[in-house]
């Protein structure tokens, strides 16, 4: 909204300073100031709110050193890390970018989903919550909004040939010749790194590309039902989860910058996407919503994100993701995610397996998702976070590596 006023003041008044807002990075750094303070100042008011409100985290007895302690803490937190990312966002982003209108959806649908998730374990006393079909519905539901928006609105191109837009930036004709629909994506590591869905629809014959869909909209809703589980399941454990979604959301950040500007994509040599370099500043705002959130939940936890939150940050890391074309490099730097879910994965699957083959249960880990068989080794919970951040510091310099690794 700010964006619109400051614009009208400019092109009406010539206010001096207005010009400002027109610089993403000077709106991104507003977004991270403005959602640290949402999140630390009014955090701590909802905080007592949830209190008042007897929304304590019911926690099951898994023999768990510490945890007795956290029966009691305040659930639904992911309100503040909700609240902290919308406000400034629409204050301060273009709010007709479709990059931006499908991360507000994503943070809204993602947020009722765990909201209704957190009021059923909690007001109704149901443990279990909202039943997991429901929540894979959602999250098929979303895939497909997120996928079809992606894949049939006109505002979502590529530059097939920057350079040539350098040389000629003034000429608006062609530089709408050069923005082309595609499903292409990247593929790290590889020298030439760009993959067209499509292509594996090439079976088909001429015209092939118009069933893209078939094979792009799929994709999408699996990586958004994955990533969101494994946030989910990462958060176990006080700054678990909050704190490696922000240091992958910075990597994501300069993906999504350096993409969304021709001149830095085309000094490295990368895909150029028109328009997404708005989601700066929404990633910017969530990245100061997640670190103020942590004010609060770093151990000993004061509140805790609840489903509320998990899923949200979840969704809007595969959104997110999946908009800057850098979806494939997800199982690198969404590396934490993809164990947890991994170690559930495989610990249900071998005890049903032991136990068809020889009639008692097995486990491969002391205890699934992965950070609790850490904990039941005997480390102590703050440890077992500062090193899975410290592993999270290293997927993420890995993945802005492959930049120009390839």
């Amino acid at each position: 909204m700010l964006y619109y006023l400051f614009q009208y003041l400019e092109n009406n008044f010539d206010v001096p300073g207005a010009s400002l807002f027109q610089y993403i990075t000077f709106r991104s750094s507003l977004a991270i100031i403005l959602s640290l303070l949402i999140s630390t100042v009014y955090g701590k008011r909802i905080i007592n709110f949830l209190q008042k409100l007897q929304v304590g985290e019911t926690v099951r007895e898994l023999g768990l050193e510490g945890q007795k302690e956290k029966a009691g803490t305040p659930t639904m937190g992911g309100i503040i890390i909700i609240l902290a990312t919308l406000i400034p966002v629409f204050l301060l982003a273009k709010l007709d970018n479709i990059y931006i209108i499908l991360l507000i959806i994503t943070t809204l649908w993602m947020g009722t989903i765990g909201f209704i998730d957190d009021y059923i374990k909690i007001f109704k006393k149901d443990k279990e919550g909202l039943k997991g079909v429901f929540k894979v519905i959602g999250q098929v539901g979303l895939g497909i909004i997120v996928g079809s928006f992606l894949y049939f609105n006109d505002g979502v191109t590529v530059r097939e040939d920057a350079s040539k837009n350098l040389v000629n930036i003034s000429n608006t004709q062609s530089k709408a010749t050069l923005d082309v629909k595609s499903t292409t994506t990247t593929i790290p590591f590889f020298k030439n790194n760009e993959f067209d869905y499509a292509e594996v629809l090439s079976f088909m014959g001429d015209g092939y590309e118009k069933w893209a869909w078939l094979i792009f909209i799929p994709v999408v809703i699996f990586i958004i039902t994955a990533v969101s589980n494994g946030a989910n399941l990462t958060d176990g454990i006080d700054g678990l989860a909050a704190g490696t979604s922000a240091i992958s959301v910075i990597a994501l950040g300069i993906f999504t910058y350096v993409s969304g500007n021709i001149i830095l994509s085309d000094y490295l040599n990368i895909m150029y996407i028109p328009n997404s370099g708005e989601m700066t500043i929404y990633i910017a705002s969530f990245i100061g919503a997640l670190i103020g959130f942590l004010w609060y939940n770093s151990f000993p936890a004061s509140v805790f994100m609840g489903d509320t939150g998990s899923l949200t940050i979840g969704g809007i890391i595969a959104v997110l993701a999946i908009s800057v074309r850098k979806e494939l490099l997800l199982p690198v730097l969404c590396a934490i995610f993809f164990a947890e879910n991994i170690s559930v994965i495989l610990q249900v699957s071998y005890f049903k397996y032991t136990k068809k083959r020889f009639g008692a249960g097995k486990r491969i880990f002391l205890m699934a998702p992965l950070h609790h068989h850490y904990q039941k080794k005997g480390y102590h919970e703050s440890k077992i976070v500062t090193r899975f951040w410290i592993v999270a510091i290293m997927l993420s310099i890995l993945s802005i590596v492959t930049l120009k690794l390839r």
